[in-house]
Formats: structure tokens, C-alpha cells, sequence
């Protein structure tokens, strides 16, 4: 896996069975070197599948061949809605479209299998977003990360700007850090 060559492509809505069973494999794997478990579930509140993106054509997913196959890795995108993070059953979300004249994009729903992690799917996913949201006008991008992301947020150039602390229903903090940065 270590000389895998990525693919990328706008997600679609028959997608959506194999982005959230990434996205699982993704929370559950990926988070446990950082956070408790009930600080994983806490987190689960404001994380998921927003299909707006897939909608709005803004969603990628990142494929690679394993053992023949062709396998989803990765997946994330860019919204040019007003909502900073989360998935459909957030709380909160305001899907007006953002100005770009004023706005921010936003960096939305970064997820990476645990089996294809530090293989340069995040900053690709990153790559991607940027590039399309520039080319939309926007002058900035905006993202909220957990805990675990924000090492990758702040190698490529994110400058937190607010921390959010929450407590969800089991009683857990769930933090989301604010970043932005130009573009």
C-alpha cells in the first residue's frame, strides 16, 4: 500500500453505503490514539455524512487498487454552504450558500481508511478542496477539526482561530477547533 497511486472523483449518491462505512471505520481507528471512547462517540455528534456535498458536487472520494480491486480510501470535500462541519443529523448546520465576496469555503467531512493512513490522501484531499473553492472566488477557507486533524491543518498553512468545546450527550467534551486559511 505504501506506493499506491490515488485516484480521485465527485462522490455520487450511490456512493453514499461506502462513504459512511468508511467514515465509521475511519472515527473508530483513527481517533483512539487521541481520544477516549466515550470522547470518540462524543465527537460522533458533529461528524458524518453531510449530503449537501455530495449535492452540491463538492465531495470527492479517493481510490486506490488493492489486491486487484479498485477501494475507496479516502473522502472529503469543500462546501460553499454556510455550515463549518458535520453531517446531517447536526444540530445547527445553516446550508445558506456562503458569499464569496465575504465568505469562507469550507473544508468539510475529511476521512481516511486506518489501513491507508499517512499515505498523503488527507493533503490531497486538501489539494482538491482549495483548488476548487479558489477557483469558485473564494478568498479563504475555513474548517472545524477534531482533535486528531489539526496536526494535518496546521502543517498545511491553518491557523486556529476559536476552539469550541461541547458536551454531548454522554456527558463527554467533544472539542472542534476552528481554522481558516487563505487561499
Amino acid at each position: 500500500m505504501s506506493n499506491a497511486k490515488f485516484t480521485h472523483r465527485l462522490a455520487q449518491e450511490s456512493d453514499i453505503p461506502a462513504i459512511e462505512s468508511l467514515m465509521r471505520a475511519a472515527i473508530a481507528g483513527n481517533m483512539k490514539d487521541f481520544l477516549s471512547k466515550e470522547e470518540i462517540t462524543a465527537a460522533q455528534e458533529t461528524m458524518g455524512l453531510d449530503t449537501t456535498l455530495i449535492e452540491d458536487q463538492t465531495y470527492f472520494v479517493i481510490e486506490a487498487e488493492a489486491q486487484g480491486e479498485t477501494v475507496m480510501v479516502g473522502c472529503g470535500g469543500w462546501g460553499k454552504r454556510k455550515t463549518l462541519y458535520g453531517g446531517d443529523h447536526t444540530k445547527g448546520r445553516d446550508d445558506d450558500f456562503a458569499d464569496p465576496a465575504v465568505d469562507a469555503a469550507r473544508i468539510r467531512a475529511m476521512y481516511t481508511h486506518p489501513d491507508w493512513t499517512r499515505q498523503g490522501i488527507g493533503s490531497l484531499l486538501l489539494d482538491l478542496g482549495e483548488d476548487a473553492a479558489s477557483k469558485a472566488g473564494f478568498k479563504a477557507i475555513e474548517l472545524g477539526s477534531t482533535v486528531p486533524g489539526e496536526p494535518l491543518y496546521l502543517v498545511r498553512g491553518y491557523k486556529e482561530f476559536h476552539r469550541e468545546t461541547n458536551v454531548a450527550a454522554n456527558g463527554s467534551e467533544n472539542t472542534v477547533i476552528h481554522m481558516r486559511k487563505a487561499l
